[in-house]
């Protein structure tokens, strides 16, 4: 087989035997692993990579005449509605009797399921066609993860039946996680929203079916209903200095804080906690999806082994609290939100089990980041970070070892 011209020509050639598949669903599904290849090598915005790319194979293949070429070309018209002359791409003759099926589809069930901690949500619906020669029922899920703000998975597979009673039967069986049924328009937003997100990332997730099961579920998300309301974008200040205090004076007054000597009968070091603290909401407050009282073995993790390290200068005492300060808050967090109690302990094991390696990392100061390592070593000099003078002197003194440091 000669190597082809053009991007174009080998979507083509991989496609050549598309009328040899037996119904829509199967189509479908080649041509979003087709247009996976594009998703996942795109440098810019995705989602807007792939909708030039259709644009522009519609463009290019307008005059083949072969009946692969105007079936894929049939297929990614449906997949990717808003690429630029998908609206004229008609249904002719050389195509499959199937292709009248493509995208005609309806929603069946919309779910929700996900830990009890709320580090991530999985949205499953799913679809049948109008007619047989579409294909059978199937299922979307889709992987949400609010640590770091994405949809980190999609996938789209069947026997629908089969794909919903195996998640029901996992999440009957475990106590840490949830399932319900949800709003097809919550379902929508939800996972269009994060997807916005995770199709602008320089490196998607490496496993899973992403970008070879992208497109498809665009497609199918946008037969679900609009969302209700759009939810509101994140403020620069996601939890207010009023709430702040709120939340520490509740947190203090607690049985966890007094459990861990956090209260005024333990006497602790009131400067060193109010500042662990204040680094356990700065934490939550990063996150792309903001919530205080949302802590977990994950968060915990994420917490103590990287972003106070990267973030923040601690001296011998604020260290040696820290630890407690998050076994506390971390417990006083999970009976606010009624959590079970496996999934109180489970947290507090893991931070627990993460303290000689917090230790370790403040120790070594590996994970600092060049700004925290400056002001850390200002602190260790003994310069006043208040007197510009002094700290202008400082830089001029260290200018070349700052340089080293950043190259």
């Amino acid at each position: 087989m000669a190597t082809p011209d053009t991007p174009y020509d080998a979507v083509l050639a991989a496609a050549r035997d598309v009328t040899k598949l037996e119904c829509a669903l199967d189509a479908e599904m080649l041509g979003a692993a087709l247009l996976g290849s594009v998703y996942s090598v795109a440098e810019t915005d995705r989602a807007d990579a792939v909708r030039e790319f259709v644009g522009g194979f519609l463009s290019a293949t307008a005059r083949r005449r072969t009946a692969a070429a105007a079936t894929i070309r049939t297929v990614f018209a449906h997949l990717v509605p808003e690429a630029t002359g998908a609206a004229d791409v008609k249904t002719g003759k050389l195509v499959p009797a199937w292709a009248g099926q493509l995208g005609q589809v309806r929603l069946t069930g919309s779910y929700a399921y996900g830990d009890v901690y709320g580090d991530q949500t999985s949205y499953l619906a799913t679809f049948a066609y109008d007619d047989e020669l579409g294909g059978p029922e199937h299922a979307v899920v889709a992987l949400v993860d609010h640590n770091i703000g994405i949809t980190k998975d999609v996938f789209v597979g069947g026997p629908a039946e089969r794909i919903l009673g195996q998640v029901r039967q996992m999440c009957a069986n475990d106590e840490l996680t949830w399932f319900r049924e949800e709003d097809p328009g919550v379902l929508r937003g939800e996972v269009s929203r994060h997807l916005t997100i995770t199709d602008g990332l320089g490196e998607l997730p490496s496993e899973g079916s992403l970008a070879t099961d992208r497109a498809l579920v665009g497609a199918r998300l946008a037969v679900l209903p609009t969302p209700a309301s759009v939810p509101v974008p994140a403020s620069d200040d996601p939890i207010p200095a009023e709430r702040r205090t709120i939340l520490v004076r509740e947190f203090l007054a607690s049985a966890e804080a007094r459990r861990f000597g956090l209260d005024a009968t333990g006497t602790p070091d009131l400067a060193s906690l109010h500042f662990c603290l204040s680094l356990v909401l700065d934490h939550s407050a990063s996150l792309l999806d903001p919530d205080p009282l949302r802590w977990s073995p994950a968060v915990a993790g994420m917490f103590l082994l990287d972003w106070v390290h990267r973030r923040a200068v601690l001296d011998i005492d604020d260290a040696a609290m820290l630890p407690g300060v998050v076994r506390g808050w971390a417990a006083y967090s999970g009976r606010q939100r009624g959590l079970p109690a496996a999934a109180i302990t489970q947290t507090d094991d893991t931070i627990a089990e993460l303290v000689p390696e917090f230790v370790r990392l403040y120790t070594t100061g590996e994970r600092r980041s060049p700004a925290t390592a400056a002001v850390a070593q200002l602190i260790a000099d003994g310069v006043d970070l208040s007197n510009p003078e002094a700290l202008d002197s400082w830089i001029e003194a260290n200018r070349q070892r700052l340089t080293d440091d950043q190259s």
